[in-house]
């Protein structure tokens, strides 16, 4: 057994799978305490959401035509995402820590999203320099997968988001409902290392938080009741293809939702970083 093999089986889990209805709104951050206590009346915290919530950072793949970009925007159907995703601050992140390689894709309204925890080395290895891994038995037709589309498609680094998440988590009746409050947007399009200490833009007006519903079949009543009473405008957004566009990499599209060029101004590399939240 190799080092990387011996490695991977002590670090790396077995393939997730999620298959979820999803639906996006906006809301005022002067709203977000009113939803906060309805969710904590009803739903139990993400034992990770502390302190307003915790990091989460994820670098895109696309090909240079931005074939993922475009199917997103076209409405395809069946469209697909290739992603490393990390849960945790920037300047912990090591070669040796735990991320994500994920898939998470759409087919008709149903949003699946299948992914494998390897070492931050590892993924960026398969992503980057398109080489199978050591792997676990039942994580080779994913991370053959994963390899085809690296191949196939031509794809690289496009982009990297970031932002702050509270995430509640529903029980008995509203078991499988997740809720989560996105704040203080970001993005960059460039310096692809997820630990990398650079600025990144805010590419969210920083007024706006993004709420995502996640159910595995319906949405509760009172949740769809409660985003009404707030004024909670549902959106078509992909904070992707929302970076995709605040940096000019393609046309804004119809589901581009505004930002000032001030906001760019005035963001500031760590001051964003680290700013409260409500």
């Amino acid at each position: 057994m190799s080092e990387d093999a011996g490695h991977l089986r002590r670090t790396a889990s077995a393939l997730h799978s999620f298959n979820r209805f999803e639906i996006k709104y906006l809301l005022s951050y002067q709203d977000v305490p009113r939803l906060r206590e309805v969710l904590r009346s009803r739903m139990e915290a993400d034992p990770f959401t502390v302190r307003g919530g915790y990091p989460v950072s994820s670098l895109y793949y696309d090909s240079p035509s931005l074939r993922y970009y475009w199917e997103k925007i076209e409405g395809l159907r069946f469209r697909r995402k290739l992603r490393i995703r990390n849960y945790g601050e920037r300047h912990e992140l090591t070669d040796e820590s735990p991320v994500f390689i994920e898939i998470k894709q759409r087919v008709n309204r149903v949003t699946q999203k299948r992914r494998v925890k390897v070492p931050y080395r590892l993924a960026r290895r398969l992503c980057d320099e398109a080489v199978l891994i050591d792997h676990a038995p039942e994580q080779r037709p994913f991370l053959e997968e994963v390899l085809s589309l690296i191949e196939g498609h031509g794809l690289r680094p496009t982009a990297i988001t970031s932002y702050s998440r509270e995430a509640y988590l529903g029980s008995d009746a509203d078991l499988g409902l997740r809720v989560t409050i996105d704040h203080r947007v970001r993005g960059r399009d460039r310096d692809f290392h997820l630990g990398a200490e650079v600025e990144n833009r805010l590419i969210i007006p920083p007024q706006k938080a993004i709420v995502e519903v996640k159910a595995n079949e319906r949405v509760p009543y009172w949740v769809t009741d409660t985003a009404a009473r707030l004024g909670m405008g549902v959106v078509r957004v992909s904070k992707y293809c929302q970076s995709i566009e605040a940096f000019g990499k393609a046309p804004r599209s119809v589901f581009h939702v505004p930002v000032e060029e001030d906001y760019a101004v005035h963001s500031k590399p760590e001051h964003s970083e680290t700013a409260r939240v409500p």
